[in-house]
């Protein structure tokens, strides 16, 4: 059985937020790449973290984007995108994007919370996640030209520990050290690594 109820979580993040965990922030190594701030000019988008019950445990899944010539090509994501003009607000935009990207029935989904939004320099977005919960085993549809595969997790695997360390990357031909978690055979860092690192730690509070 899980650890975790859906009515604990909820109520969890009806707590004031506890913000992104200082020891998931990005390694400057000596450059500026994450000095820019918010303007006018950056988009809007969001993201879910979506909850469901399976094999006696509650999952999240993650995205793998396919490989592209673009500053997310290939990354471990989760799903969601921009907001458009007739998404009323960025939940439903969360929606829409996960409903488009991996199948799921967005009327389906329960929005349980918000968590603190995140801005990405590289990109010029402001993204607000969310945490959502579908209360069966859904049927996924992944958008070929939206993944390449999906990664299922359980939140007890997720908020194993020694999952977490740092790992040497290029980043914008520049090598960096960031933080992030192995999951399966893969690398989860930047925006999305920050997101989970919120969620864990909410996840993990009393």
């Amino acid at each position: 059985m899980s650890t975790f109820t859906i009515e604990n979580i909820r109520e969890k993040l009806n707590m004031a937020l506890p913000g992104h965990a200082a020891t998931l922030q990005f390694e400057r190594n000596g450059r500026a790449l994450f000095d820019r701030k918010a303007d006018a000019s950056t988009k809007s988008s969001a993201v879910l973290i979506l909850l469901y019950p399976d094999e006696n445990t509650l999952k999240i899944s993650l995205i793998a984007r396919p490989p592209y010539d673009g500053k997310h090509g290939g990354q471990i994501s989760l799903p969601g995108g921009k907001k458009e003009i007739w998404d009323e607000n960025l939940a439903q935009t969360a929606l829409r994007e996960s409903q488009e990207e991996i199948g799921v029935k967005a009327l389906d989904i329960a929005v349980l919370g918000p968590l603190t939004p995140i801005y990405i320099p590289v990109s010029n977005f402001n993204v607000q996640p969310y945490v959502g919960y579908i209360s069966y085993l859904p049927d996924f549809y992944p958008s070929p030209a939206e993944v390449d595969y999906m990664i299922h997790i359980s939140l007890e695997e997720l908020c194993d520990i020694s999952r977490r360390g740092k790992k040497t990357i290029m980043v914008e031909k520049t090598q960096m050290e960031v933080s992030g978690y192995t999951i399966g055979n893969d690398w989860v860092w930047g925006a999305t690594a920050l997101i989970l690192s919120e969620f864990i730690e909410i996840l993990a509070s009393k």
